[in-house]
């Protein structure tokens, strides 16, 4: 089938009380491990690329091999720009032909958030293309941008940043972060219950990545309809192609150890859609 937009899969993750896995691919090997997760557990699925992945390769070579996977594929799949940094890369990402875009302004002043998501809004409307904002920080480091501590998202703050922005659903900072946890992270799990019931639309967890699957159930059961999975999947790709090269550090052919380090990927993928509650979803 074709693409879809993420917000038909979390409308529906919304209304029946599980969330939907959106994972970060770098290659065309990750993509297709996300997808054939996808399939097998018959579960709805989203891919994201970050601004420094497309920097490596461009929107169109990503589009171009989600799009193939998604016309192939038998459950609905959606291409996301996750992290969106500037309009201008929101713009390409819309041209390219994403189905979901991110604009990141939680660093800015909450009025400046206010009017660099709208206008992201305002852009990607006419194509119904839906918006994804953030307000409340989520720590960490994300690719090349430094987030620092976490943020908790104020509810009185979101609730204007919905009504003032238009947006289709909203990151949330509930102590999560960014990359490898160097500590167990305190999750505010009552602050979700409380935005998910002064919030309309669907809110979603970044920083998934290293948290213990009964945390990222208990944020679904409070209101999260979207989860975040970058660093786990970038581990579990790099650990593939080790393994290969450690075991047999003759072998030249990409196709040997590509292929074990989808199989990683494609494993971890549909635990994280078991944990999402998505499987059986599609």
């Amino acid at each position: 089938m074709s693409f879809v937009t993420s917000k038909q899969v979390l409308l529906k993750a919304q209304e029946g009380g599980y969330a939907v896995g959106a994972f970060n691919v770098e290659n065309m090997e990750m993509a297709q491990a996300v997808v054939e997760a996808a399939e097998e557990m018959r579960a709805p699925v989203i891919l994201q690329t970050t601004p420094s992945t497309v920097k490596y390769a461009g929107v169109e070579m990503y589009f171009a091999i989600g799009k193939t996977l998604a016309e192939k594929a038998d459950v609905p799949v959606v291409l996301h720009l996750d992290h969106g940094n500037s309009f201008e890369l929101c713009v390409r990402a819309l041209r390219a032909g994403y189905t979901s875009i991110m604009i990141d302004g939680s660093k800015l002043p909450l009025a400046d958030n206010i009017a660099l998501t709208k206008r992201v809004v305002e852009l990607c409307d006419p194509a119904d293309v839906p918006v994804e904002g953030e307000i409340g920080r989520v720590g960490g480091k994300e690719d090349d941008t430094v987030c620092g501590d976490a943020g908790y998202t104020v509810p009185e703050e979101a609730v204007r940043f919905e009504r003032e922005t238009g947006l289709s659903s909203m990151a949330v900072g509930v102590g999560t972060a960014h990359g490898v946890y160097k500590k167990t992270p305190v999750l505010n799990t009552a602050l979700v219950g409380e935005l998910k019931g002064r919030l309309t639309v669907p809110m979603v967890l970044h920083g998934a990545s290293g948290l213990s699957d009964e945390a990222v159930r208990e944020c679904i059961r409070r209101g999260i309809c979207k989860v975040n999975f970058a660093t786990e999947l970038r581990i579990a790709y790099s650990g593939g192609v080790k393994a290969v090269l450690g075991e047999k550090p003759d072998t030249f052919d990409p196709k040997a150890y590509g292929k074990a380090a989808r199989e990683r990927v494609k494993e971890l993928v549909e635990n994280r859609m078991r944990v999402c509650g998505c499987d059986g979803k599609a």
